[in-house]
């Protein structure tokens, strides 16, 4: 006899839905945070302004106060400055026969007012002024301000390298010495972490007064709370089968660390090196408003005297040395990490 064949059963499969009451929800309460907190934030008057502005920019109206904000910047800002002119009797121990490469003379002529002490009426007189003119003087500036920026962000990334290491060890389940140790490390690196460089570098001038070592402390704390968080997260998530293999062989914490660790860690600990130092160079400049040396002292300066055009040249060279460093720092994460 043949068993009665049976005829095989469609699962019972269905696509699955996108969404669920659950997720509703959630997304429901999510737009209304949104509601509320765009309203207290002005993000409708935001839009507002910019529809304005656009429709202004497009000749669909004839007023706006963005469009009108904007163009004045730009009208201020260039022609964007790379001479420097300086009064010859502001110079210290000036000297007309040896003028720096490239830099002349000019003579120029102004009126002045000044009080007549006997008639106590203002006269008026023509003086000559002398000046002398760096064609390239003020973009000179500019770049050595820039070398001073980029050794801020290195020195910072390396002190944050420095700090993160040990807090790191201390701060990854697997290699701390005991409960106590592990949360007064993530403790630190959470505390580091928390503090923006813009308020620790406030602080800092007030200690070590206008410079760069505000600005080399700051970026170091910050970027050390960054750092010991990602190396010891990657300490934590290594794969434990070489730990397991070097501890059953009576390795101690340092070799375990060396060789079943870092060679599983370090292409990881490159990327975020790299990413750091990239960071601490945009914000050296940022620090620098606040007196901690650089270029954003230079801008300071700059914005506060109403010199856009000198603001409009520090703007372009910091965007350039961005961009280089982004490019430089691609090429260098490929070659140490492929």
């Amino acid at each position: 006899m043949t068993a009665p064949s049976s005829k095989a059963q469609p699962a019972d499969w269905r696509f699955p839905a996108p969404y669920d009451a659950r997720g509703l929800g959630l997304a429901l309460i999510a737009i209304l945070v949104l509601l509320f907190t765009g309203a207290r934030v002005e993000i409708d008057r935001m839009l507002a302004l910019s529809g304005d502005g656009l429709l202004a920019a497009v000749g669909l109206k004839d007023d706006s106060q963005v469009a009108k904000g904007f163009a004045t910047i730009g009208q201020q800002m260039f022609p964007l400055v790379i001479a420097e002119r300086t009064e010859t009797s502001r110079i210290e121990n000036f000297d007309p026969n040896h003028l720096p490469r490239f830099a002349r003379l000019e003579t120029v002529e102004r009126e002045v007012e000044t009080l007549n002490p006997d008639t106590l009426q203002t006269d008026r007189s023509v003086e000559r002024v002398q000046y002398m003119t760096e064609p390239f003087g003020y973009l000179r500036h500019v770049a050595l301000k820039l070398v001073e920026t980029l050794e801020i962000a290195l020195w910072g990334t390396v002190l944050a390298v420095i700090l993160a290491v040990p807090l790191a060890i201390l701060g990854a389940r697997n290699l701390t010495p005991h409960p106590v140790v592990y949360v007064a490390a993530r403790t630190v690196v959470s505390f580091f972490r928390s503090i923006p460089e813009l308020i620790s570098a406030l602080f800092l001038v007030l200690a070590y007064g206008f410079g760069p070592i505000a600005g080399v402390l700051a970026l170091a704390f910050h970027a050390a709370g960054f750092l010991g968080k990602f190396y010891a997260e990657d300490i934590e998530n290594a794969d434990p089968r070489a730990q397991e293999a070097l501890n059953a062989i009576g390795a101690s914490r340092l070799k375990v660390l060396i060789y079943g660790i870092l060679p599983q860690v370090a292409p990881q600990y490159i990327a975020y090196t790299l990413y750091v130092l990239d960071r601490n160079v945009r914000m050296a400049t940022v620090i620098g408003l606040v007196g901690a040396g650089g270029i954003g002292q230079e801008l300071k300066g700059r914005y506060d005297m109403y010199n856009y055009g000198h603001v409009a040249t520090i703007l372009l060279a910091i965007f350039l040395l961005v961009v280089a460093l982004d490019q430089l720092s691609i090429r260098l994460r490929r070659r140490m990490v492929d």
